[in-house]
C-alpha cells in the first residue's frame, strides 16, 4: 500500500465569513477579493507540489480555493460527501447573540459526547463523519501518493478526528483559519499530522479593503 501526503485546506474568505453569517452546507457561496487573493497566495507558495489529484467538496468556495491547481490540468474529483456540516435552520443567517448561545450550547453537548445531537433540520458531526468515511477510503486506497484536499471549517475537524482515530468530542482541538493548511502522511493503518493550521503562506497578504 502506497505511502500518502495529504495537504488538506480549508477554503478561502467568502462574504458570509466576512459578515458572520452561519455558512453550511446548504450555503453555496464564492469567495470574495480576499479569498481569491489567499487562494492566490497559497497556490503561489505551493505550485512547485507534484500533486497527483485534487479533492474537494461540490461547494463552490472550496473548488474555487483550488481551482489554479486544477486548471494545471491536476486530476479533480468532487465529492459532496466533504460538503460543510449542515446547520439546519442556521444556515444563511446572521450569528445574533442568540444563535450565538445556540452555538456554544451545541458545541458543549459535543464535547460532552453527545456527538448524535444537531441543530433543528441540520447534521450532528457523526452524520457527516458516517459521509465522509467512503470518501477517505477512496483516498487511501487510491494510487495517489500526493494529494490536495480542499474543504470547510467543521467538515476539517471532522475529518481529522476520523483520519487520526481521534474522538469527536476531542474535535475542537483541530483549530483552522481560512486557507490554513494541514499535511498528514502515512497509510491506512496509520495517518499522522505532521503540519497544523499552517499560515505562513499568507503573512505577506494585505487585508482587501471594503
Amino acid at each position: 500500500m502506497s505511502t500518502k501526503k495529504i495537504y488538506l485546506v480549508r477554503h478561502g474568505q467568502t462574504e458570509f465569513n466576512k459578515r458572520g453569517i452561519v455558512q453550511g452546507s446548504a450555503v453555496n457561496s464564492s469567495l470574495n477579493d480576499t479569498g481569491r487573493a489567499q487562494a492566490d497566495a497559497f497556490y503561489q507558495a505551493y505550485r512547485h507540489i507534484p500533486f497527483d489529484v485534487v479533492y474537494t467538496s461540490a461547494l463552490n468556495r472550496s473548488i474555487e480555493s483550488v481551482q489554479s491547481f486544477i486548471d494545471q490540468p491536476i486530476p479533480h474529483f468532487i465529492r459532496p460527501g466533504l460538503n460543510e456540516i449542515s446547520w439546519g435552520e442556521m444556515d444563511g443567517k446572521l450569528a445574533t447573540a442568540t444563535e450565538h448561545n445556540e452555538y456554544k450550547d451545541l458545541l458543549a453537548r459535543w464535547q460532552q459526547g453527545d456527538i448524535e445531537f444537531k441543530m433543528w433540520g441540520g447534521e450532528s458531526p457523526l452524520d457527516v463523519q458516517k459521509r465522509q468515511e467512503p470518501v477517505v477510503t477512496e483516498i487511501l486506497n487510491s494510487p495517489y501518493e500526493t494529494i490536495l484536499m480542499c474543504m470547510h471549517g467543521r467538515a476539517i475537524r471532522i475529518l481529522l478526528s476520523l483520519i487520526t482515530k481521534t474522538s469527536l468530542a476531542e474535535m475542537d482541538q483541530f483549530q483552522h483559519a481560512n486557507l490554513c493548511l494541514y499535511v498528514l502522511e502515512g497509510s491506512v493503518q496509520e495517518i499522522k499530522i505532521v503540519c497544523s493550521n499552517d499560515q505562513q503562506h499568507l503573512a505577506g497578504l494585505q487585508q482587501i479593503p471594503d
